[in-house]
């Protein structure tokens, strides 16, 4: 029966919405992280007697064997997110999210955990010309971010096994409020802008994007617990269901957290990458489908601005993940 948890990056944009969901669904959690963009994530949950929070490095083998010992489940979120923060310093980004990942696997697969969940990407398919990205297509990364969570994948399913069941999870980009709040990803800056600008700037605006609210991805790493070994035993599914263009994204936000007077401009972009998955095996197979869409995570945002919880939304680097890199000038 699985009953502990290893969170890594528990403390970032998603692990700070799942880690509260574990303990209520009862898990015993330990949560790792080196808490870059600060403790108060956990403020509301501190004193939950379930919970263990570990300030730490990924990278450290020591703390990894330590944590390991005891734990039913590994939940991997921790990585340098997406290409611009992957790209401001490649070799580091590499050491986090790949080459620790190796040794993560094999201490995990040697203390007999059980379950191992991986937060791959959408971002591994590429450009397609097909509308329809499925998981049975092939892999074009574009970037080292996207490279690097292929290996990872591929290093991943060769440890399968009866005794150790390994799931690829590849979302798509991640939407909503998050106590560990970024606002450097499309529908969250979007609606920022419209807050304390009254203004919504979109480049380009045909380019798609494929999005999933924090919650439902979220509730999906939970349930990811539950299923049975034989529904998801060396399985690779996408999670993701709204592909909008940001125009058609910027067009939600103007009427969900705009004013009256909210404008939106349209300036041409010379990026013209765009991304669509089809999310359908993991609803025909798990029975998975969001229960939220884009609109309530702009609701989301925008309740969350009104009640004091986002402060200096533009010029805070807490928000925004170079920002933060550059200032602490991680190693």
């Amino acid at each position: 029966m699985i009953k502990n948890i290893l969170v890594t990056g528990a403390g970032g944009y998603v692990g700070s919405v799942l880690v509260p969901k574990l303990l209520l669904a009862g898990y015993t959690v330990k949560a790792l992280d080196w808490f870059l963009y600060g403790e108060h994530v956990f403020d509301e949950i501190k004193d939950q007697s379930n919970l263990v929070k570990i300030k730490g490095d990924v990278r450290n083998q020591e703390i990894i064997e330590e944590l390991m010992v005891g734990v039913d489940a590994v939940i991997h979120l921790a990585c340098i997110s997406n290409d611009p923060s992957y790209e401001l310093n490649p070799e580091l980004s590499k050491t986090i999210n790949y080459d620790a990942f190796l040794p993560l696997v094999d201490i995990a697969k040697k203390n007999s955990v059980e379950r191992f969940i991986f937060a791959s990407s959408s971002s591994v398919y590429g450009v397609k010309e097909d509308p329809n990205v499925t998981e049975e297509l092939s892999l074009e990364p574009l970037t080292d971010y996207s490279r690097y969570k292929v290996l990872c994948e591929e290093y991943l399913l060769k440890q399968q096994s009866e005794e150790f069941t390994v799931l690829i999870l590849r979302p798509a980009t991640v939407c909503g409020y998050s106590p560990r709040l970024r606002l450097d990803l499309t529908v969250n800056i979007l609606t920022t802008h419209a807050i304390c600008n009254n203004k919504i700037l979109v480049f380009g605006g045909d380019q798609k994007r494929p999005n999933i609210h924090i919650d439902d991805i979220a509730d999906l790493y939970v349930e990811s617990l539950n299923y049975s070994k034989e529904k998801i035993a060396g399985k690779i599914f996408n999670c993701g269901y709204e592909n909008h263009t940001v125009l058609e994204i910027a067009n939600m936000v103007k009427k969900v957290a705009g004013k009256d007077d909210t404008t939106l401009e349209v300036q041409d972009s010379n990026d013209k990458r765009s991304y669509s998955i089809s999310s359908e095996k993991i609803k025909k197979e798990l029975g998975f489908s969001p229960r939220r869409d884009i609109s309530q995570a702009i609701e989301d945002l925008k309740k969350a601005f009104e009640n004091g919880l986002v402060k200096d939304a533009l010029s805070n680097p807490n928000y925004y993940n170079i920002k933060t890199m550059l200032a602490a000038n991680i190693k």
